[in-house]
């Protein structure tokens, strides 16, 4: 008996250790699988990498297909990545200082609320509860708990649809936007650097197509899509805007000619 017992206790407590583990190792892979919190500095990255890549490719194309010698084409290309850089700054700045003004604007008409009437804020709440499928006396109860601990936090969760993930971050998106349209940039300009003045066109072309598309399969699995789907939209647009800044390029290089 002794011997049995003395094999039991070790095995409840490897046992025991084991499912804690298990579950820890759970408890990871659920904070780590979600991406939501990626939102707001990929869509400024990748945005930023994109739009460099793109513009400063098809202005490169352009000025080199009307004929310009490499030192132009190359001052062209740097005067565009210096310019779009920021200018994506200043307009990511802007746009999400918009959306950081109306969140803020939000959680004072709330905190006012709150204080003028709380128990018809709790109701409220409540009645959000309800509707996503709690029986009232459990959302009441909820409700009470959550305010009792954060009212403000749980009516901007809940009531607002704001969480510390998906929150405004102006400075942030804008620097994120910057860095990362004169990193694409800089491609194009590389290419234009490093290829012969005849080869210019297609090595610039291709090149910012491989990376175009590159990015756009990182950026779609990075967010939990299809890679393939992602390459093909952008390099898709991409080599849009390049035959078409080529053309015009083409045209008015032959018609100043």
């Amino acid at each position: 008996m002794e011997s049995g017992h003395g094999w039991k206790a070790p095995a409840r407590k490897i046992s025991c250790a084991v499912n804690k583990e298990a579950g820890v190792r759970s408890i990871l892979r659920h904070f780590e699988g979600h991406r939501t919190g990626r939102i707001g500095w990929l869509r400024a990255a990748v945005l930023g990498a994109n739009d460099g890549i793109v513009s400063t490719a098809s202005l490169v194309v352009g000025v080199a297909a009307a004929g310009a010698v490499r030192e132009d084409i190359l001052l062209a290309g740097v005067a565009g990545m210096v310019a779009g850089a920021l200018s994506m700054a200043a307009g990511e700045y802007v746009s999400v200082s918009s959306q950081a003004d109306t969140e803020r604007s939000d959680l004072a008409l709330e905190r006012r609320e709150l204080a003028a009437d709380q128990p018809a804020e709790e109701r409220e709440l409540a009645a959000i509860y309800v509707q996503r499928g709690l029986e009232p006396g459990l959302a009441r109860t909820v409700a009470q708990q959550l305010m009792a601990h954060d009212a403000l936090g749980a009516h901007a969760r809940d009531e607002l649809g704001m969480s510390d993930a998906l929150a405004a971050r102006p400075l942030q998106a804008a620097l994120a936007s910057a860095a990362t349209f004169a990193v694409g940039a800089l491609l194009p300009i590389l290419a234009v650097m490093l290829s012969p003045q005849p080869w210019v066109v297609p090595v610039v072309s291709g090149a910012s197509l491989i990376c175009l598309a590159a990015l756009g399969a990182l950026a779609t699995q990075v967010g939990g899509g299809s890679a393939w789907g992602g390459a093909m939209r952008v390099a898709f647009w991409g080599a849009l805007a390049m035959v078409a800044t080529a053309a015009v390029g083409a045209l008015f290089g032959t018609t100043v000619g």
